[in-house]
């Protein structure tokens, strides 16, 4: 294999900032859909709208994760003021966070509703472990997610450069969200109208997976070889009726590169739950997925990556050079491109 594909410098685009999404297509079907049929190696462009009528029979896999209002404003007990990233829960009570502000182990945060977060842990990675309390009692996940639903705010990509407003609550939030704990929307999912909905499930078999997509998928790739990178790990679980169709032979299209990643988790470890850090690239091709619904992703992502390890790097890059002169709609509420 050509060691091009292993230079993070090869996975590098140019990219003008107006076409860097700030709000989603409204109506959803009016998205631009790029499709690229790798059996005759062509390139199509449709509209969202159009994906029931140009899909191939498969069965459709989303991930039905809730994203959470894991950001929250507070202050320090010097009055200094700081931005809580909520990222995962981990043992005891105690979570993975990002803090903007300098903090130390046993510095005190303090936040509305009488809510306070001490740092526990500070991480290689600028993370921090914190133990959140309220009205000094020790509060558990499902609590934290109830005072964040209050006073926390909807996590917009690092690239969004605006604040949050009410309709993002909407916006950044698939239709079929259920499961609370991602910090980051799979956002693939966000294209999706409940008619749109209706119309797939008329030919195509719908199903579900839950993976909690973590602040980590914002990561950057830090080694100049992409082999020497270091995948960040989220939870997951797969249903068993889900689990029944990765073990069939059916076709699968995965919504989503959260999707993609789980469903090639499982197929390597047959482990319907557990922590996922797979890492997709041209030297390690999914073995189980036959197709891909995305959207256009962050130069030197591990998610561009991920689309490589489907169509190969030349192609991918083709494809991104393309949809930049077609001027479509980068990133999180931007447009998704197929591959079939």
């Amino acid at each position: 294999m050509n060691n091009q594909v292993f230079a993070l410098s090869s996975y590098d685009y140019k990219l003008p900032s107006d076409l860097i999404a700030t709000s989603p297509t409204i109506p959803k079907e009016d998205g631009k859909l790029l499709v690229y049929d790798r059996n005759k190696d062509q390139i199509f462009h449709y509209k969202f709208g159009d994906l029931a009528k140009i899909l191939p029979p498969c069965n459709i896999i989303f991930n039905d994760t809730k994203v959470i209002k894991a950001r929250i404003y507070g202050t320090k007990q010097s009055g200094g003021k700081i931005e809580l990233l909520l990222n995962s829960p981990l043992n005891d009570n105690k979570f993975s966070c990002y803090i903007k502000g300098k903090t130390s182990v046993h510095t005190i945060l303090n936040f509305d509703l009488n809510l306070k977060a001490e740092v526990l842990e500070l991480g290689d990675d600028a993370s921090r472990v914190v133990r959140f309390t309220k009205d000094g009692k020790v509060i558990t996940i499902s609590e934290l997610y109830e005072i964040l639903a209050s006073i926390g705010h909807v996590p917009l990509p690092p690239y969004i450069k605006r604040e949050d407003s009410k309709d993002d609550e909407n916006w950044y939030q698939s239709i079929f969200a259920k499961n609370p704990g991602a910090v980051a929307a799979p956002t693939a999912s966000l294209h999706f109208s409940p008619e749109m909905l209706t119309n797939l499930k008329k030919n195509h078999e719908i199903s579900y997976i839950t993976l909690h997509v973590g602040a980590g998928t914002f990561k950057g790739v830090g080694s100049d070889d992409i082999r020497d990178h270091k995948m960040h790990s989220e939870f997951y679980d797969i249903p068993k009726n889900t689990e029944g169709i990765i073990n069939s032979n059916a076709k699968i299209l995965g919504v989503g590169t959260t999707v993609t990643r789980c469903i090639e988790y499982y197929a390597r470890t047959k482990q319907a739950n557990g922590f996922c850090d797979l890492f997709l690239h041209p030297q390690n091709r999914p073995q189980r997925q036959d197709y891909l619904l995305t959207n256009f992703h962050l130069p030197k992502s591990t998610l561009i990556m991920l689309v490589a390890s489907f169509i190969g790097l030349e192609k991918t890059m083709e494809i991104y050079k393309i949809a930049v002169e077609n001027r479509y709609k980068f990133y999180s509420y931007g447009d998704s491109m197929l591959i079939i």
